[in-house]
């Protein structure tokens, strides 16, 4: 058996710790400190079973692709999976120390799955999506205090505003070239686009983000890959109580993006159309409806990206 490394991440500092041994060690989060991390962990002659980090909001990223390009099995897990195993076991402490033992802990009793890192380029195009998503979401602030700035007291404050707007708009244009290019430069790239975006109510902003977000799109089970947006629903069940069953957890941009995806669909894509209806038939509210679509969806979309097949009408006889 191999040992299972935990590494806790912060903006100056990294904590390394071994499941099953007492101590810690820090190092600095630059390229030096990164640098001795990588040789101490080969230096141990031990084989490594699996190596778990926190994401931290970026924080992580050099380290995490610094370790997958020395061929490290590394993981990157949400950090609430780390505070609610912390809670379950009992540790309500909360040290860089500390949570680089739990995180071990945690990597060598619960194991999480290792996936293929994300590629530059993948991680590229996430950057730029995650910006887009940022920027519009100003944009969207800055027209709500423009209504709200009324009055003739007020000229010179929502001179100001639309200024910021008109900023906002160039440089959401700018990205959005940006974006065009970052595709057009990777023939891989464009045809995973244009494979998506083969299915009627797919269009250019859902494919990217798929490409983007779920770079496991094709490489997992239609289970797993449902269960990994969040599209998965869970028993609610206890004793005699027998509860909705409800989804949760999961990427919720990539979910957010592919409900607006559905609900064209259910419009526009005649296959779609007909599992919508077929459950709204079977007395199914119209908001469980729509989101066993969503999955349907993503299990089919899943299976195009397996197998570089398009869009066909056949494809929907996929199992959910």
């Amino acid at each position: 058996m191999g040992v299972f490394i935990g590494i806790d991440v912060s903006k100056g500092d990294l904590y390394s710790a071994q499941a099953g041994k007492p101590e810690s060690t820090r190092y600095e989060n630059t390229d030096r400190g990164r640098l001795e991390l990588i040789k101490d962990l080969k230096r141990d002659g031990e084989v490594i079973e699996l190596i778990v980090v926190e994401a931290t909001g970026g924080y992580e990223r050099s380290l995490v692709s610094e370790l997958g390009a020395q061929g490290l099995p590394v993981v990157v897990i949400n950090p609430r999976q780390v505070r609610d195993f912390a809670k379950a076991t009992g540790q309500l402490a909360k040290t860089d120390k500390i949570d680089a033992h739990v995180i071990a802990d945690f990597a060598d009793r619960v194991r999480p799955e290792f996936r293929t890192l994300a590629t530059e380029e993948q991680g590229e195009l996430r950057d730029f999506l995650r910006r887009h998503e940022q920027l519009i979401q100003m944009l969207g602030a800055e027209k709500s205090r423009l209504l709200q700035a009324q009055g003739g007291s007020r000229q010179a404050l929502r001179k100001k505003i639309k200024n910021h707007i008109k900023f906002l708009e160039r440089e959401i244009e700018s990205l959005d070239s940006e974006l065009d290019e970052t595709l057009r430069k990777s023939p891989i790239w464009k045809e995973n686009d244009d494979l998506l975006q083969s299915v009627p109510g797919i269009g250019r902003r859902t494919a990217l983000t798929l490409l983007g977000l779920l770079p496991e799109l094709g490489t997992l089970s239609g289970s797993k890959i449902g269960t990994l947006v969040g599209l998965a629903p869970f028993n609610r069940d206890s004793g005699r109580l027998r509860g909705n069953r409800h989804i949760s957890g999961g990427r919720s941009r990539v979910r957010a993006v592919l409900y607006m995806a559905t609900l064209v669909a259910t419009r526009h894509n005649p296959t779609v159309r007909a599992w919508y209806q077929r459950l709204l038939s079977a007395g199914k509210p119209k908001k469980v409806a729509l989101v066993a679509c969503m999955r349907k969806l993503l299990v089919v979309l899943n299976a195009m990206m397996r197998t570089r097949t398009r869009w066909q009408t056949e494809l929907s006889a996929t199992p959910a």
